[in-house]
């Protein structure tokens, strides 16, 4: 079972990302928690990889103690299970569906699949130390 002082640290970060079309992409870069206000801010940063285009990236989150995830701005996302498995947020029209998986800790994934009327991609993200 994972704790929030589980993911204190940093954290290298690659991501495969494949769209229902069979165009792919992939981001390259580190993940960071900092402990902050009792959870822990996330920041993720590094290259976006698009074809031959190469564009900087970053994304915040906010967790709280109980691995919920909240969007920068306060909006509440989702969840993480504390032994792994599912995940779910709904943001009309699209519906995202993840898959947690610490089975290797500390080298983990969390796979999403979002769908909606001008979405369908697949995102696979691989944590390692």
């Amino acid at each position: 079972m994972r704790r929030l002082q589980d993911f204190f640290g940093d954290w290298r970060l690659a991501r495969e990302i494949t769209h229902g079309d069979g165009s792919a992409a992939r981001f390259e870069g580190r993940a960071q928690w900092r402990a902050e206000d009792g959870g822990a801010l996330y920041v993720e940063t590094g290259e976006l990889i698009i074809g031959t285009g190469r564009f900087a990236a970053e994304r915040r989150y906010r967790w709280g103690a109980d691995l919920s995830v909240w969007f920068d701005d306060g909006r509440f996302f989702h969840h993480v299970p504390p032994g792994g498995g599912a995940a779910a947020h709904w943001c009309d029209p699209d519906q995202y569906d993840a898959e947690y998986d610490f089975s290797r800790w500390p080298e983990w994934t969390a796979r999403w699949r979002v769908r909606g009327p001008r979405k369908d991609y697949e995102m696979l993200s691989h944590y390692r130390r």
